[in-house]
């Protein structure tokens, strides 16, 4: 859980309940119940007053970059990440030739300081920076470089704290960098922003297809599953948790 680089492929898909069971009874015969199997996933995404960075992942460009928080129920620590992804540029053509990857796929990357939920208090509410905050721990070499690339996005971008999400999730892991999670029960709320949940949070799915599962991957993806999304019909879309509740929210007009 306290991995800083991540460099991989990813692909979402919505999924009901009869499509998850049976995904899960072939996964499991491939792929073992992740470390920290369930948990409750919680982020809190950082942006301007005018949702700058939200907006500019909505377009869909060729990079975007977007800066959250994210904690576990029950655990003290808090991740702060740079989430980076890189769509269809012309430089990055012959790497994903060369790996074998298909032409639309997203290629994300992050890079992210581990701070407790104290720090991260102090931290939004300006009493310290994240610098200072790394600078106490140092694990690696590259702890302060992030850091001081999340304190110049936070500081160039004037980010503040502006949605939480939260999800219950389940991990499966495989070979070759192989990570499968399903998401459900897809929550938030855009006031009091803080690392814990309410009665009064809004629920984001009111349709059968409320399952999100998402596929991670250092290549290409097995020929099993492969097979298994082919014939139970699944196919990928370009479905952002916090850029889907942002557009519900602006129809709403909360924001």
């Amino acid at each position: 859980m306290d991995k800083k680089f991540f460099n991989r492929v990813e692909k979402k898909y919505l999924i009901d309940k009869p499509q998850e069971a049976t995904i899960k009874k072939e996964i499991k015969k491939h792929m073992k119940k992740d470390e920290y199997f369930r948990s409750k996933v919680f982020n809190i995404y950082f942006d301007t007053d005018n949702y700058d960075l939200i907006i500019q992942s909505i377009d869909n460009p060729f990079f975007k970059e977007k800066l959250r928080a994210r904690s576990y129920e029950g655990y003290d620590k808090v991740f702060l990440e740079i989430k980076t992804k890189i769509r269809g540029a012309a430089y990055r053509t012959k790497f994903l030739r060369e790996k074998g990857l298909l032409k639309d796929n997203n290629f994300g990357y992050k890079r992210r300081v581990l701070i407790t939920k104290k720090d991260f208090n102090e931290l939004v509410s300006g009493k310290t920076s994240i610098i200072e905050l790394a600078s106490r721990k140092i694990e690696t070499p590259a702890d302060l470089q992030i850091a001081k690339e999340v304190d110049y996005i936070i500081k160039n971008l004037n980010l503040k704290p502006k949605i939480l999400v939260y999800y219950d999730r389940e991990s499966f892991t495989g070979e070759n960098s192989l990570r499968i999670t399903f998401d459900k029960n897809l929550r938030y709320r855009n006031k009091n922003i803080r690392f814990l949940k309410k009665n009064s949070d809004e629920t984001f799915f009111k349709n059968e297809k409320n399952i999100i599962m998402e596929i991670k991957a250092g290549g290409v993806m097995p020929l099993w599953l492969v097979k298994l999304l082919s014939a139970e019909h699944v196919y990928p879309t370009h479905f952002s948790k916090i850029g889907k509740i942002y557009e519900k929210l602006r129809k709403e007009k909360n924001v």
